[in-house]
């Protein structure tokens, strides 16, 4: 796993405070003990925390920028159809700097917008902040397998991985929730989109979140599909189980983790 996080204030003139990207970094120091970036410019900047799985050299820090640094991201996760992805890219005239999952959902971004979820398989929780719009994008997997939590008032929004993280701004008032409490000693756990704190937000599964002009929206990107004809023979069904667990199976490609999908398999 990674650490993100991040603050954008909605006055373009008044200046991030590095030194809270710093302390956002330092409460997720567990989340990412290989690497550590910062990218700081007006009134916007982004944090984050690197786990190393995929291009281990130091082509893969984040925040990572596109070509002519007008997007940047930090991205936890991973993406296992991004090595799927990357040529129609390249042919529709994007560079590359590295060998990551992170750089392709950038260019992604870069081609398609927000849009660009729809072509993503896998789990991630990923900022992008769109220097030209002025525009910060925030998104969670379709299960909500990452973590992405958020802050909004009248100045600035915040965003990180663990709540604990926004709450290392010394701007955001820290007040105990008592139906997230309530629900937490209940349950085990806060259901999104609350938390055990009042104004500190999870951003739902499967949604994502855009922020502009001091506006912020929410937005449900994927729904289970439910329309599908269900009475079907019992061949179809173990046919189309079969190619939905090669499909899935592809993006997991380790030479151990295939010789045991290729058993199990065969034993289906």
């Amino acid at each position: 796993m990674c650490g993100i996080g991040g603050k954008l204030y909605f006055d373009p003139a008044r200046p991030v405070e590095r030194e809270v990207l710093e302390r956002m970094n330092a409460v997720q120091a567990h989340r990412g003990p290989d690497d550590a970036g910062i990218y700081c410019q007006g009134s916007v900047g982004l944090a984050h925390r690197r786990l190393s799985i995929i291009d281990l050299s130091p082509a893969g820090h984040q925040p990572m920028a596109n070509e002519d640094g007008t997007l940047w991201i930090v991205f936890n996760g991973e993406i296992y159809n991004f090595q799927d992805l990357r040529p129609d890219l390249l042919r529709r005239g994007h560079r590359f700097r590295s060998r990551t999952d992170t750089e392709v959902i950038l260019h992604l971004y870069e081609e398609y917008g927000v849009d660009c979820l729809r072509f993503l398989r896998g789990m991630f929780a990923l900022a992008i902040w769109d220097a030209p719009r002025r525009q910060l994008f925030l998104a969670r997997d379709r299960l909500g397998v990452k973590p992405l939590a958020y802050q909004c008032d009248a100045e600035a929004l915040r965003f990180a991985s663990e709540v604990k993280a926004i709450l290392q701004d010394p701007a955001v008032e820290v007040r105990p929730d008592p139906a997230g409490i309530s629900q937490y000693l209940t349950y085990g756990v806060v259901p999104a989109p609350g938390s055990a704190f009042q104004g500190v937000r999870k951003l739902p599964p499967a949604h994502y979140l855009i922020c502009r002009d001091g506006s912020v929206e929410v937005v449900r990107y994927w729904r289970l599909r439910r329309d599908r004809k269900l009475n079907r023979p019992e061949e179809e069904w173990s046919q189309e189980i079969l190619a939905r667990l090669e499909e899935a199976g592809r993006g997991h490609d380790a030479s151990g983790i295939q010789r045991s999908r290729q058993d199990v398999l065969h034993r289906l």
